[in-house]
């Protein structure tokens, strides 16, 4: 009697990932819909051998929607979202590997893969002039004042002028990165009165301003890493007249003499000298010359 037997083949195998733990450090200026963990790292085996479908979460609260998987077939991981450092640094994604869809009603074997992602940031904002105001609810937009200062008419000051709210001060938003800054003055001051200093932002004096008309300056912040991250502050240096010493009479009493019977705004005479009107002269130590 011959008898031939059918070997069939039963779901008695999970399927398999090659890692089940996975680091991936992502820069948070990375393109939308980058490779951030590509399928060969993720792919899992099935013994039996079965088609394997794939589900990806995300295990950390207000990181999901950034990362995906290309498909349920196609476990790659794919940047879906622009990154912010700021927002967060640090997510940590489940890959799921089944044996049978997820709604199948027969029995299903699954795996499953931990992918940990760092942030690394990156060079994307350009510099702050501090003091600035936050303009957006997540910080990553802030606005400077503009600075502020006096100097006097026909003088050079030979200290770093004092400016309000604060000194020139630039810093790089990406503290990580703290990249170098220098400043520069690009605008508002054509006849080079003024200098900044590249490395500490201390505004100085080149000559005396000759007329009092205002200043404002343009003073450039720039990294020198990349002289396309820069920002633009306005300095307004009003220039006045020095007024350190009041006024005072050249002497405490005058004396004159007047005639009877003179017409309205005729001159009065110093006394004992009937020749020469009276002058009443008052002098300012400010304006020595005048």
């Amino acid at each position: 009697l011959e008898i031939q037997v059918t070997i069939l083949n039963v779901n008695d195998n999970s399927p398999v990932f090659t890692q089940t733990n996975l680091t991936a450090f992502v820069p948070e200026d990375t393109k939308v819909n980058a490779t951030i963990v590509p399928r060969e790292d993720l792919s899992a085996s099935d013994a039996d051998p079965d088609t394997i479908y794939y589900e990806l979460t995300t295990i950390v609260m207000g990181t999901e929607g950034y990362f995906a998987i290309k498909g349920v077939n196609n476990p790659e991981i794919y940047l879906q979202k622009a990154l912010d450092y700021e927002k967060f640094n640090l997510t940590t994604l489940v890959l799921y590997a089944r044996d049978r869809p997820v709604n199948s009603p027969e029995a299903t074997n699954t795996a499953t893969a931990t992918i940990n992602i760092y942030i690394e940031q990156a060079d994307t904002k350009p510099p702050w002039f501090l003091p600035c105001t936050f303009i957006n609810m997540d910080k990553s937009i802030c606005i400077s004042s503009r600075y502020t200062g006096t100097v006097n008419i026909y003088e050079i000051s030979m200290e770093p002028l004092i400016l309000e709210p604060g000194p020139i001060y630039a810093v790089d938003p990406d503290y990580l990165l703290n990249e170098k800054i220098v400043y520069s003055i690009v605008g508002g001051d054509p006849d080079k009165v003024f200098s900044v200093d590249a490395d500490t932002g201390n505004l100085t004096m080149n000559k005396a301003a000759t007329s009092l008309d205002s200043y404002l300056l343009q003073v450039m912040a720039t990294q020198v890493n990349n002289i396309q991250k820069y920002s633009i502050a306005s300095v307004e240096i009003k220039v006045v007249s020095k007024n350190n010493h009041p006024p005072y009479f050249e002497t405490r009493i005058y004396n004159g003499t007047v005639f009877v019977g003179l017409d309205p705004r005729s001159f009065v005479f110093q006394a004992g000298d009937p020749s020469t009107p009276l002058m009443i002269r008052a002098a300012d130590d400010d304006f020595p010359n005048v």
